[in-house]
């Protein structure tokens, strides 16, 4: 009888065991995108960071020309799209975009320190955080023109921002120009 049990008690342990691999290997085939729970999740973060952007004084001189609908409108693109997300961006190249705002690390890093504030508010979990930080990380070679931890810098007079969206364009919403999916 006791090797009955012994051997009932192995196989529920197993299928047990076999049914919590299946559910993680489930979520290690989601996108980033949809553990992040998609689009409206994304703009929920985001109009919550361009508000912590808004208020940091150690950033948000180099905003003072920003178009924030237009920014918005492609943090979204951006974020949707670099998680696996049905979004095209189509904003300008982080090089371009930031060229002659003269951003210094020490504004970078608070940068991500907003974003991560927001995502803390949202209670994403830390290993998408981490996923969603990695897979951004890239851009801060295209946007930091000077090597610093100086904060709270001016914008220099010669930085030419972009043109603010169209009314279509911003009707239509970030995820209007969706990839077609395969």
């Amino acid at each position: 009888m006791r090797k009955v049990m012994s051997l009932a008690f192995a196989l529920c342990l197993l299928s047990g065991l076999a049914v919590a691999a299946s559910a993680q290997e489930t979520m290690a085939k989601k996108s980033l995108y949809d553990r992040l729970g998609g689009l409206e999740a994304i703009k929920a973060v985001v109009n919550d960071f361009a508000g912590r952007v808004a208020a940091d004084t150690r950033i948000n001189k180099k905003f003072a020309k920003t178009n924030i609908e237009r920014l918005g409108f492609h943090l979204v693109q951006q974020i949707c799209a670099a998680t696996g997300g049905p979004c095209k961006y189509e904003g300008l190249s982080m090089k371009k975009s930031h060229t002659n705002m003269k951003v210094t690390d020490g504004e970078f890093n608070a940068l991500v320190e907003d974003l991560v504030a927001s995502l803390d508010k949202f209670n994403v979990p830390e290993p998408e955080k981490k996923e969603l930080l990695s897979a951004l990380a890239p851009m801060q070679a295209d946007i930091v023109e000077v090597k610093s931890t100086a904060t709270g810098t001016e914008l220099p007079a010669n930085f030419k921002p972009a043109k603010p969206l169209s009314k279509k364009k911003v009707a239509a919403g970030p995820a209007a120009n969706k990839t077609k999916k395969m």
